[in-house]
């Protein structure tokens, strides 16, 4: 480089160069080949072993990832400007693909939004925040500050933040878990963790606190719309419903009846006050079982059924269990296929990043093979564009959506 650089420098292997000039912003340990010694959470400029330029980044002291790059650009500090821009470029981008449905939606996606190790949702004013790498708990009270500024100056309702740092993934970073309010002089305090969110007409209560993740689902947004298209007139079977947003989807674009199973006890009763709430219960009806028994005892029965949605929740998050996830797959997809008349619809999905698209469709052309079905691809999707995916990073591609018809 021919300028002089505030930051200490990490040389890095050809690997890492190449994975860095391709967008991919993690560096792992074993791609350091020297560096000066750092403090944890420090920014730091990456080379390679000629000296060029890669880009800027926060160094991890407890990670495999030792270094997130925000930055290819050799003008940029990492400072209150640098990071304004960015939230202000992620909330710019919301609004505009998201028109009117900003009011529930993720307005950080970490790497997506070129901010490693952030996620933010936003529901109805409420930011459930989680911090995820250890650079970025450091500069959290900045972050938060701008948040807060950048809302309020479009206009956007503002009406505290909760912190939702209770995942195992805090601890890679030497960080602790726990969740709570964050108190300050700009943030507001909120007497309650339960605020009323509308999704697709649809009214939710969302409880920041206790919910899934940081408190609702908010990624198969329009997959729901989807479904509640297909659903006008037909007997739905909504497995692992969860708080019943598939059902209530269904339900609400015309469906003749629909059944919503989940295993979970307390996830049926949130269904049910969700439908009781919306006005739907009179066409749905919620058995709590597990998916796996269930599909083949309906088999067994000849049910019947019009559609079937498949949302199970991720059945591998490491590489190392892939095959026992296809198989768990493969099963309930199977079983759905032959339940299903021909001419039934199939909805299904997968929000694991490791059974990669490739996987997912493979297990179901091997599912339909078993079933002795055809599958008629109706519409294939991802995440909602609050999820941004970047094509350089495959880690920010997770979710999977396929609508079929059985023939």
């Amino acid at each position: 480089m021919k300028q002089e650089r505030e930051y200490p420098q990490f040389t890095v292997t050809k690997k890492a160069e190449t994975s860095i000039k391709a967008g991919h912003p993690w560096v792992y340990g074993e791609e350091i080949t020297s560096g000066a010694e750092v403090e944890n959470g420090a920014a730091v400029d990456v080379v390679s072993s000629k000296g060029s330029y890669l880009g800027t980044g926060i160094y991890s002291e407890k990670s495999k990832i030792k270094v997130r790059l925000l930055t290819r650009n050799a003008n940029d500090r990492l400072d209150e400007a640098f990071f304004t821009r960015r939230i202000s470029y992620a909330l710019d981008y919301r609004v505009t693909v998201m028109g009117d449905d900003i009011s529930a939606c993720r307005l950080i996606f970490g790497e997506a939004d070129g901010i490693p190790g952030l996620t933010v949702d936003y529901y109805d004013g409420i930011l459930s925040v989680q911090v995820l790498s250890y650079g970025i708990e450091q500069r959290k009270h900045m972050i938060f500050r701008i948040l807060a500024s950048e809302l309020l100056r479009r206009n956007m309702k503002f009406s505290g933040i909760f912190q939702r740092n209770d995942v195992a993934i805090r601890t890679l970073e030497g960080l602790p878990e726990y969740k709570g309010w964050y108190e300050s002089d700009f943030a507001p305090h909120v007497p309650s963790p339960v605020t009323e969110i509308t999704e697709n007409g649809i009214i939710y209560k969302v409880d920041v606190e206790n919910g899934q993740k940081t408190g609702f689902f908010l990624d198969q947004k329009y997959n729901r719309l989807a479904v509640a298209k297909i659903a006008r007139g037909k007997k739905v079977l909504d497995c692992f419903t969860h708080t019943g947003s598939f059902a209530l989807n269904a339900a609400m674009g015309g469906a003749a009846h629909v059944t919503a199973v989940d295993v979970s006890s307390q996830a049926v009763e949130m269904a049910k006050a969700n439908a009781v709430r919306n006005g739907l219960d009179g066409k749905m009806d919620f058995v709590c079982t597990d998916v796996f028994d269930l599909l083949p005892s309906l088999c067994e029965q000849h049910a019947d059924y019009d559609m079937i949605i498949l949302d199970p929740p991720a059945f591998t998050k490491s590489r190392k269990t892939i095959s026992g996830a296809e198989h768990g797959y493969k099963e309930i997809n199977y079983r759905a296929m032959k339940l299903l008349p021909r001419g039934g619809y199939l909805a299904t999905c997968s929000c694991s990043h490791f059974m990669d698209n490739r996987l997912f469709v493979r297990m179901l052309e091997s599912a339909a093979t078993d079933a002795d079905v055809s599958l008629k691809l109706i519409e294939a999707r991802r995440q909602s564009p609050d999820h941004p995916t970047l094509l350089s990073v495959p880690e920010t591609d997770y979710l999977k959506f396929y609508l079929f018809q059985v023939i």
